[in-house]
């Protein structure tokens, strides 16, 4: 299942990159909320009480002096709980098209029943049977 993720993901196919924008956009707050709510906390108490979200390299400190705000910083936590986010989403939308080729493969191996014939070619094989029934009877006495 892990292989076939993968394959899924590394593939640059349009249908299934529609799905997953749709499908992450749609999701999107539930995405955030389950990522930056119930699973970042349990993985930062694990790590000493780390918060992810709050992650982040100082290249400048701010000024406290001046109104300004002067920080600039790398949030690499930040990108930690978007790749989080994206592992999750692209989990969801894996499952769905995996549930979606399931059930087009069940379709396709179900043996359709044969189309009824046009009510002219019924007419035409009765007209058939009946001049080949009158035929024989005929012949035979």
């Amino acid at each position: 299942m892990f292989g076939e993720f993968r394959e899924f993901i590394a593939r640059g196919n349009v249908i299934d990159l529609a799905v997953g924008v749709i499908i992450g956009a749609a999701f999107n707050d539930i995405v955030k909320t389950l990522v930056d709510q119930v699973v970042m906390p349990p993985i930062g108490l694990l790590l000493s009480g780390i918060d992810f979200s709050h992650l982040e390299w100082v290249l400048k400190r701010d000024n406290p002096a001046t109104k300004v705000d002067e920080l600039v910083a790398v949030k690499y936590g930040a990108f930690i709980n978007a790749g989080i986010k994206f592992v999750i989403v692209a989990w969801v939308v894996f499952l769905l098209v995996k549930l979606v080729n399931v059930i087009r493969r069940r379709e396709a191996e179900e043996p359709k029943a044969p189309a009824a014939p046009p009510p002219q070619e019924v007419l035409l094989t009765e007209i058939r049977d009946l001049l080949k029934a009158q035929a024989e009877g005929r012949k035979a006495p």
